[in-house]
């Protein structure tokens, strides 16, 4: 078949959860309202065969075949031929770092098993083999192997253990059950030996993802063949990378990929902390978009408030410092906590390569590992990136200051230049050898997932005095961000990523936009949020279910301001199963009671009695109370929140059932199937003449119907995306508006290539508390602008901010040139 011709970027992606209850023939069904609503592109979660039942995909088992539980490739070329159809194209999520380490399943792993170092599927992985005595760790066992002795099952030449199998060494099938353990070359543990005895990278801690050896140009052929093929033909469109930190060579593997796709639309799965960028020389299109996410919540947090808060949960829960009290200090123990225990296997393997670079260098000889070991651990936990590249900064996030407080750990200052060795190892200052590579690309490895699993699964579950500002990407410690940083970013993106991917919501966010937008509102009204929890915290106090964590039960009740009860557009129901399972996993996450690994159950019984009780219970009325005054604060956050962002520069991407009010809890809860709402969206378009200028829809009882409004702003922000590409893509230009007035603060507009002008309300509680708009006028462009989300609307010269928002709190204004209207 003829090569496809590189098909345009997107000018916005919808992303889309696939998975056996959500399959590619139910996701061909909604191509119709999707391409009404105005995207470019469906987004797609991975699609290649994946463990049986996963529901999020990214357990690759096969990488050669289409997943069959999805509809195979036929349902995939299928969802294709329907999206062309309807002018979509689609972009896939593809996972090169890791596979299921479930051998029943990944036939490659399988091999390896069988045949040990010499399979030709060995170099697929990356096992050390020296450091497991010639076999793979296997942590499956529930105990110690000496009590699943009478488990294990030998069934012709397969070993069973439950649902478990693995294949037996040729000529190994009759020997006595020991001699056959012993004779295989893999070898089967307690599954809480993997923390210090695992000899194979895995994806963060978890050992049922193995790491894939992509770095090796015969196992990239192999596992991007059919990938390659489908974009080829024309079936895909465009790449989201998933987890590129955990990539031996991140740059070189992108640019492979960049030369195999012939420079097809590609963005990805970097997480950018404040101050850091994206290196320059990755030839990718930009990030999914997490630094986005962070800017746009953070211009809606007040940083007064934010500061009043956390005083007030100093005071209720009183944490100590650095377990949730201060944010550096809670990262800084969680960082310990995690290098410690579960990254100690992969301390230890970075430790044994760097003691053999200092016995082969005279001038480095006499370094202890145990010192090696000690300075790996302390220049890790002072990492303030997820992942420090030589020619992106690591000199930088490896600073001298870093390196001065690692070494003050040491008692004998003489030992602490341990220090400068793993540091100049990292930087690069110290040759460029195959050893010298290998420690610089583990230690990199390591650190990502120190990072995550330090930061974003125990830190941000253990400093909640804000939790929407506990996201992927976020910064807890600084959550405000001003306008004047928020449009100095944009300006940066536009110049140097103006086709980098943009999120609120995602597969992986701990809680939607929604929700988050509802607990920022907190920072504006801290005095109301500690008057209502004095209120509920008496009445739970009544029962006989009182908090047993008071970290917890101010986490909980922050939720379920948030997530409140549930709405007429949500059809799932089950309001406290949801939060239940939200808030049993946030306490194991915290680590502080209870854990995956070291479950306390009756410290979780008395957390699922407080729910059921309190957040869960009657007193969830007062909360709804109290939530509803504010809900016309809500829906300037809201609205505001998802008009920056399909505006901004770069490629929007809307999480599915996020176009209209969508409230949803960390994974699971946010992966279920999506409810879309076509017949709304036709009911928007008859009844005002295209939902890119409808006015405010009205509920059934007169206030305005939220999903409704931010149904017909994002249909209508997206068709004038799609329409006009060339004012918002690469060439476009992006210019802040400055209100001016008594209320200019709390206005927060810009001009994309002097044709469309987004303007929204920020701390719309904060500014009715001051008076309101009063005379804050907004400066326009030179000519007339017309409204697209109010009908027969237009303004010119100095708006009056308080006319701009008579209908809506946020406005989408676009030129009016002589008979032609955008």
């Amino acid at each position: 078949m003829t090569p496809q011709p590189i098909p345009a970027p997107p000018t916005a992606t919808y992303r889309l959860q696939l998975q056996p209850a959500f399959p590619f023939a139910a996701a061909e069904a909604a191509v119709p309202y999707l391409a009404a609503l105005g995207v470019s592109h469906l987004h797609l979660s991975p699609v290649l065969e994946a463990v049986p039942g996963s529901l999020h995909g990214y357990d690759v088992v096969d990488h050669a075949r289409v997943r069959e539980e999805l509809g195979g490739e036929e349902g995939l070329r299928a969802l294709a031929r329907a999206a062309r159809e309807h002018g979509l194209g689609l972009i896939a999520d593809i996972v090169p770092n890791h596979m299921a380490a479930v051998p029943r399943f990944n036939r490659a792993l399988w091999e390896v098993l069988r045949d040990g170092p010499q399979s030709p599927y060995a170099r697929w992985f990356d096992i050390d083999w020296e450091a497991g005595g010639g076999q793979v760790l296997m942590p499956v066992l529930g105990h110690r192997i000496g009590e699943e002795w009478d488990r294990l099952k030998v069934d012709g030449d397969v070993l069973r253990y439950h649902g478990h199998a693995f294949p037996l060494r040729e000529g190994t099938e009759k020997l006595p059950l020991p001699q056959l353990l012993d004779a295989q070359w893999y070898r089967l543990v307690w599954w809480r030996l993997a923390r210090t005895e695992l000899n194979y990278r895995r994806f963060f801690t978890i050992s049922d993802l193995i790491g894939v050896r992509v770095e090796d140009p015969e196992v990239f052929a192999a596992t991007h063949g059919k990938i390659l093929q489908l974009l080829r033909e024309g079936v895909l469109e465009g790449l989201r990378i998933d987890h590129p930190d955990g990539l031996s060579d991140p740059g070189a593997y992108l640019q492979r990929l960049h030369e195999a796709t012939g420079g097809r639309w590609t963005v990805v799965e970097k997480i950018l902390t404040d101050g850091e960028q994206l290196p320059a020389a990755w030839p990718v299109a930009g990030t999914t978009g997490y630094d986005t996410l962070r800017h746009i919540d953070g211009l809606f947090t007040d940083p007064a408030g934010a500061g009043e808060l956390l005083g007030q949960y100093r005071r209720f829960a009183a944490p100590p410092a650095d377990q949730g009290g201060d944010w550096a200090a809670t990262v800084r123990r969680a960082a310990y906590k995690v290098v410690t225990r579960e990254l100690a296997t992969e301390v230890d393997r970075l430790t044994r390569v760097g003691s053999v670079i200092c016995a082969a260098d005279p001038a480095l000889r006499d370094h202890a590992p145990w010192a090696l070991r000690t300075a790996i651990r302390e220049l890790l936990v002072r990492l303030r990136v997820y992942r420090p590249y030589v020619n992106g900064g690591a000199e930088f996030v490896l600073a001298e200051e870093a390196a001065e407080e690692a070494k003050a750990v040491f008692a004998v200052p003489e030992e602490a230049a341990a220090v400068d060795v793993v540091r100049n190892l990292v930087i690069g200052r110290l040759g460029h050898g195959p050893d010298q590579v290998a420690f610089g690309t583990r230690f990199g490895q390591i650190a990502s997932a120190l990072h995550a699993k330090s930061v974003e699964d125990t830190a941000f579950y253990r400093y909640v005095p804000l939790m929407s500002a506990t996201e992927v990407g976020g910064n807890p410690g600084c959550p405000a961000v001003s306008p004047e940083a928020f449009h100095a970013y944009c300006a940066r993106v536009q110049r140097d990523w103006p086709l980098t991917g943009t999120v609120l919501s995602t597969h992986d966010t701990k809680r939607s936009a929604d929700v988050r937008a509802g607990i920022a509102l907190l920072t504006e009204c801290p005095d109301r949020w500690a008057g209502l929890l004095a209120e509920v915290t008496e009445q739970t106090a009544r029962g006989d279910a009182p908090a047993p964590d008071l970290q917890a039960a101010w986490a909980a009740w922050q939720t379920a301001v948030g997530f409140g009860r549930g709405f007429p557009e949500d059809p799932s129901g089950g309001h406290g199963d949801r939060l239940q399972q939200a808030m049993l996993k946030h306490v194991r996450e915290a680590g502080l009671h209870t854990s995956w690994t070291e479950q306390d159950p009756a410290y979780e019984e008395a957390v699922a009695r407080f729910v059921e009780a309190g957040p869960g219970g009657p007193p969830l009325h007062t909360v709804e109370e109290f939530a509803g005054a504010l809900r016309p604060h809500l829906r300037a956050n809201v609205l505001g929140a998802a008009l920056l962002q399909l505006t901004m520069p770069g490629v929007p991407d809307v999480y599915q059932g996020t176009e209209s009010e969508y409230r949803a809890l960390v994974d699971p809860d946010n992966r279920r199937p999506p409810r879309f709402r076509p017949e709304l969206l036709r009911r928007l378009d008859a009844g005002s003449g295209g939902a890119e200028s409808a006015g405010p829809p009205e509920g059934p009882s007169g206030p305005p119907d939220l999903s409704a409004e931010k149904l017909a702003l994002t249909a209508a922000a997206l068709r004038l995306r799609r329409r006009h590409a060339e004012l918002f893509g690469d060439a476009a230009t992006y210019e802040p508006l400055d209100a001016q007035g008594p209320g200019a603060a709390h206005c927060v507009a810009f001009v994309r290539s002097g044709e469309v002008i987004c303007a929204v309300t920020r701390l719309s509680l904060r500014l009715a508390d001051a008076g309101g708009w009063r005379d804050t006028r907004l400066p326009l462009p030179e000519g007339q602008w017309s409204d697209l989300l109010s009908r027969g609307r237009s303004f010119a010269g100095h708006a009056r901010v308080a006319e701009l928002f008579t209908d809506l709190p946020v406005a989408l204004l676009v030129r009016v040139e002589t008979g032609t209207e955008l």
